[in-house]
């Protein structure tokens, strides 16, 4: 005999009352060996100059890349623009397989046009049909481009030293969040500056003379920059900062990463319009006044 009983058949259940189609909530993790903390969930973003989704993840050195989030057969792509991923890294390289990864500026319409393979000139086709389709429905607009003419307003990046190796801040130490997800499923809002732990120092640190752009010639004065030395702290108290962790999530293991590590590797001759001779004042703890 077959039930008539339709009272669940509009509303996502079966007749026994069980849902219909019903998957398990799978808690994201990280795995312990892996080299990057950072979940894959809400990395994805949309490029700034076509709009178009993208996948940014974590490559050595501490960068991210923003790579295409569909893979392609890695015959019909030019070995310069294979990349792949391992662990959660990118890697600029192939890795063999029969796929492989692109970076979004060897497709992305807005960029300059470049001699690629007629695979990657077919995707930047579909690509550059897809953005005006979202210009035209409004869910888009391009990024204004800056006019020439403007001075270029340079923001306040101090210069930081971690276990031997510098790095430029994203901003002023006081404004440099945690990147750890919380319980709530949120990135962390308390700062990396703790006014309650060991603080740095800062000093004056000579720039290196054969890494300055000029005509050779060393100049006659040594040209200084203001650095914030956390060498003097204890090797987990850098790793913390390193990691960009606040005192409450202070090793890596303790929750995973919600957002990217915004250290960037300081080079003195990409980085010269940030460099600062003059010392926080009055606090010796604030990035902010830096001139």
């Amino acid at each position: 005999m077959r039930s008539t009983n339709n009272s669940f058949a509009d509303d996502g259940f079966a007749w026994d009352g069980s849902r219909k189609k019903y998957r398990p909530h799978r808690s994201l993790r990280v795995a312990e060996d892996s080299p990057s903390r950072l979940l894959r969930t809400a990395q994805s973003a949309r490029c700034d100059l076509c709009g178009n989704p993208v996948e940014w993840y974590q490559r050595p050195g501490s960068t991210a890349v923003p790579l295409h989030p569909v893979e392609l057969p890695a015959g019909s792509v030019p070995p310069g623009e294979c990349w792949h991923v391992s662990s959660g890294v990118a890697h600029a390289s192939h890795d063999g397989s029969a796929w492989c990864r692109v970076r979004h500026h060897a497709l992305c319409p807005a960029g300059p046009a470049g001699n690629h393979s007629p695979l990657l000139e077919e995707m930047c086709r579909a690509l550059a049909l897809n953005s005006r389709r979202l210009q035209n429905a409004g869910l888009f607009t391009p990024r204004p481009e800056k006019p020439a003419q403007a001075a270029p307003d340079v923001p306040v990046r101090p210069v930081v030293l971690i276990i031997g190796a510098r790095y430029l801040a994203p901003g002023p130490l006081e404004d440099l969040q945690c990147v750890a997800r919380t319980r709530a499923r949120r990135r962390c809002c308390l700062p990396v500056l703790d006014p309650e732990a060991v603080p740095g120092t800062w000093r004056h640190e000579l720039v290196d003379p054969l890494l300055r752009p000029g005509d050779g010639h060393l100049p006659a004065d040594p040209e200084v920059m203001a650095l914030y030395d956390l060498t003097g702290l204890p090797y987990a108290e850098q790793m913390r900062w390193r990691a960009q962790r606040c005192t409450a999530h202070v090793t890596v293991h303790d929750a995973a990463d919600s957002a990217l590590v915004a250290w960037e590797p300081f080079d003195p001759v990409r980085h010269r319009l940030y460099i600062r001779d003059r010392l926080p004042d009055p606090s010796p703890r604030s990035g902010r006044g830096l001139g």
